[in-house]
């Protein structure tokens, strides 16, 4: 039986040593074999040139080199396409999700689980991180209409079955937990401790979470253009209100010319409404346009199996 060790790479050139040993140490003694892919997403500093340097080692060790940078789940899913073992491990390179955790997840998978997701307990981030990754799950979860777990991420262990799946999705906009809890199969979870950054800081920031996050919702839901729908009928019922408010002040002699300012008022919300809207239905058009284009996800540029 094989392990594939799948981690996106980016600015861990100081930790890919640590890394790589930490993993190996940490296969279960249930696998005949392993091997570890690592997939530089166009990092600008030497990570290639370790993972060059570390490959030549081992040959159970395998690199790839995106042409340019593409995105972290995009990088998972150059990993993945490279997989040959009967489980798979996806974790981050940063050390936060830590190596010797992947005995625990694989034991959890005896109970006939075929995916088992780390559930980070006690999480080793900033306050700010913090409050920012439960903005956006919770943003995610309410217009997906979908569960989401701000403890759970990327680090798991899947069976060969659930990555065929999951690389056999044809979404352009890549991202790895969804993609995994829309294929489905028997999950299951385990608490792993958290670990603080060895090195760096993380690369997403608000603008990077606001972007993922419009771009998996417009991925994976209509639920916004549901919302204009509902508050466009809002709009509406008030407005026919309004008219019988109208007809009866009328009919009863107390009508009187409305003012200037609430005339604007009115004027300059209902167009914002409109605008909003033209913007939300455009973005959808936008993403559809894009994937019509059928371009690849990712580009290899350069591997050290070559």
């Amino acid at each position: 039986m094989k392990l594939s060790i799948v981690s996106p790479v980016y600015r861990a050139e100081l930790v890919l040593d640590e890394l790589v040993d930490r993993i190996i140490k940490s296969v279960p003694s249930d696998f005949d074999s392993y091997e570890i892919i690592l997939v530089d997403d166009y990092s600008p500093d030497k990570s290639w040139n370790k993972i060059e340097e570390i490959a030549k080692t081992n040959s159970n060790i395998k690199g790839f080199k995106l042409s340019r940078n593409f995105g972290q789940h995009y990088a998972i899913t150059a990993g993945l396409n490279q997989v040959s073992g009967d489980f798979i491990v996806v974790l981050d390179c940063d050390l936060q999700d830590q190596p010797e955790e992947i005995e625990k997840l694989y034991h959890k998978t005896k109970e006939g689980f075929e995916i088992v997701l780390a559930r980070r307990y006690n999480r080793q981030d900033s306050l700010y991180k913090k409050t920012m990754s439960k903005l956006f799950y919770s943003t995610l979860g309410y217009l997906t209409g979908s569960e989401q777990d701000a403890t759970v991420a990327n680090f798991g262990i899947y069976s060969k079955k659930v990555i065929h799946q999951v690389i056999n999705l044809q979404e352009k906009i890549k991202y790895f937990p969804t993609m995994v809890k829309w294929v489905g199969f028997e999950t299951g979870y385990v608490n792993v401790e958290h670990a603080t950054r060895k090195e760096g800081k993380s690369n997403y920031n608000l603008k990077k979470l606001l972007n993922l996050a419009l771009d998996i919702i417009l991925a994976y839901s209509d639920k916004p253009l549901r919302l204009i729908i509902k508050f466009g009928l809002t709009i509406a019922f008030v407005s026919f209100l309004m008219v019988l408010y109208i007809v009866y002040s009328k009919i009863t002699g107390h009508f009187s010319v409305s003012g200037y300012a609430s005339l604007i008022s009115s004027i300059w919300f209902l167009s914002g409404c409109i605008l909003t809207t033209l913007g939300i239905v455009g973005l959808y058009v936008g993403k559809t346009f894009e994937g019509v284009k059928n371009r690849p996800s990712y580009i290899i540029d350069k591997r050290t199996d070559e």
